[in-house]
């Protein structure tokens, strides 16, 4: 488990690369390796039978050897390396780090499992938070660095918008918003005759001769597209993958594929898409 002691980031940058890093394993344990994340947070080993000794009642369990206390108040963490991980809960007390939400092994068979890792999105986004302001108030973070530090989290999608597609279905409203009004303002420039097409005419020959604003008018266009498993920006070059099921995009590196692979894909599914079957 990942301790504080040995990793103790000291300037805003620095709690923010910690912060980033944390929150990319969570997304990757909730995304692309979601049916490994569900598998490890199974609330019961085969339990065979009750036994009563004494007033209390013990789970016998038939395959390797765990007890139920084993089992008990699992927590998701994520590394700064952009790794995750479900374990049982530090031991000392008060522990370096605060702690994530424990047990979370136990509402999964209770809920629908998209409810579920919703729920778990939500606490992991709160210990996020609170990791980061643990930093901060441990190294003296005055009011314009809390600011700026919080500034920069607020800059990216929470956990739960990225983990429901919430993050996404923004970015498709406020595109949608944005041809309506572009729409409209061509519309307008129509009915002022051909004074305004002549412009307009001039702006296109500018336009062509300038590759850079070609560039810069693509990144626009795509800025606001966010990958499906780290939930970062676009970036126009980085190569990336559209999901023909969930229609949601990722950076190739995320899902490991390659554009030499891509070109063979007839249809692409994501991990999630792919590991989809049903939960009784």
């Amino acid at each position: 488990m990942d301790g504080g002691a040995s990793y103790n980031p000291r300037t805003v940058e620095e709690v923010f690369r910690d912060f980033k890093g944390r929150r990319a394993g969570m997304i990757k344990a909730l995304t692309t390796d979601v049916e490994e994340f569900y598998q490890q947070c199974d609330p019961v080993i085969f339990p065979s039978k009750w036994v009563m000794e004494r007033d209390v009642f013990w789970i016998s369990c038939t395959n390797v050897g765990l007890t139920a206390s084993e089992k008990e108040n699992l927590c998701l963490y994520g590394f700064p390396s952009e790794q995750w991980e479900v374990n049982l809960p530090a031991e000392e007390v008060p522990p370096e780090l605060p702690e994530p939400a424990l047990g979370i092994n136990f509402a999964r068979d209770g809920m629908q499992e998209k409810d579920w890792l919703s729920l778990v999105a939500v606490h992991s986004d709160a210990w996020l938070l609170s990791v980061a302001f643990y930093f901060g108030s441990r190294f003296g973070f005055d009011k314009a660095d809390r600011k700026r530090l919080f500034s920069m989290i607020n800059d990216l999608p929470t956990i739960f918008e990225v983990v429901t597609g919430t993050a996404k279905k923004l970015v498709k409203e406020k595109s949608s918003v944005s041809n309506h009004s572009s729409n409209k303002t061509k519309s307008n420039s129509k009915q002022r005759g051909s004074e305004s097409q002549g412009k307009y005419s001039k702006a296109m020959q500018a336009k062509d001769e300038d590759d850079e604003g070609l560039d810069e008018e693509d990144e626009e266009d795509h800025g606001e597209t966010l990958c499906g498993a780290c939930g970062e920006n676009y970036a126009s070059d980085e190569f990336w993958i559209c999901c023909d099921i969930c229609e949601k995009w990722f950076h190739g590196k995320c899902v490991k594929i390659t554009p030499a692979r891509a070109e063979h894909i007839k249809q692409y599914k994501c991990p999630s898409c792919s590991n989809k079957r049903a939960r009784p």
